[in-house]
């Protein structure tokens, strides 16, 4: 039996429910391993196929999606109709998330946590069942990006997108790098990184309303894009609200624009990465 492997085919930018830390927004890198006997060309898979076939079927099954560990006792799940679900999450702090939106923008995984562990098995499984009958196994190697410096996770939701970053909850695990008069500083890296951990950044215009569960302030928001309805709950204090969209050219933007008010006299440099090696640069 042979195998071919591709490193780093792709990449899966989403977010998934936490009862601990909330809505969190998370990168993960994807290696792939094909084995099986060799077909009439001498290959277990076309390579050109693999990059293409396979990791549109990764993109498809957990990209820009919101993954549920639906086996936890914390979360609840309504289907609502066939193509709408309703998802809530009871934190451990006594927060309520809650999330409504089509069902292609959620993912339930029989899981009681989210981890690479968790969802290799059902993805290895199905993008087998896709495979020509020549390949007898897929292994998936799936991890987080290595940072020497500061880093967030963020959630959002793009409603002008015409992809699928219009889905209201899906997010990034990030680097960034701030530059004050051309010098690199690790300071406030680390400050805005701890501003937006395990953040949802939501568009005021967004904003629905704010209401009182339990003891805590909620913000519910929501909006209508191509893909259909979508509703976020969450509390106030897991939210960082701003007055444009949630781009990573604007937040490079905003950064800056911030810094810029901070330290008028100083020049200023953001590079706000979105995921694995892409992002944005603003200067001030």
């Amino acid at each position: 039996m042979t195998a071919l492997f591709v490193n780093q085919l792709t990449t899966l930018d989403f977010s998934y429910l936490s009862p601990e830390r909330g809505v969190v927004g998370e990168t993960w890198l994807v290696d792939v391993v094909l084995r099986g006997d060799l077909d009439e060309q001498g290959m277990v898979f076309d390579f050109g196929h693999v990059k293409k076939q396979i990791k549109a079927s990764l993109d498809i099954l957990a990209d820009h999606r919101l993954l549920i560990p639906a086996s936890n006792e914390a979360i609840a799940v309504k289907t609502e109709n066939k193509e709408h679900l309703s998802v809530k999450m009871q934190t451990s702090t006594g927060d309520v998330i809650e999330c409504k939106a089509p069902a292609p923008a959620i993912l339930l995984v029989d899981t009681q946590e989210i981890t690479p562990e968790a969802l290799i098995p059902y993805l290895e499984k199905t993008l087998l069942d896709e495979l020509p009958d020549n390949v007898s196994d897929v292994e998936l190697h799936i991890y987080p990006e290595q940072f020497s410096g500061a880093f967030y996770h963020y959630s959002h939701g793009l409603k002008k997108h015409l992809g699928d970053c219009q889905r209201i909850a899906h997010g990034h695990r990030s680097p960034i790098h701030i530059y004050l008069d051309g010098k690199r500083d690790p300071t406030l890296e680390a400050d805005w990184a701890e501003t937006w951990k395990d953040i949802y950044i939501a568009t005021r215009e967004d904003l629905l309303e704010k209401v009182t569960i339990g003891k805590r302030d909620h913000l519910r928001f929501g909006y209508t894009s191509d893909q259909g309805y979508f509703e976020l709950t969450l509390a106030e204090d897991h939210c960082y609200l701003i007055d444009t969209d949630s781009t990573v050219e604007l937040l490079a933007e905003h950064i800056a624009s911030t810094l810029k008010t901070r330290h008028p006299d100083h020049s200023v440099r953001v590079v706000a990465f979105e995921g694995f090696n892409k992002g944005a640069v603003a200067e001030k």
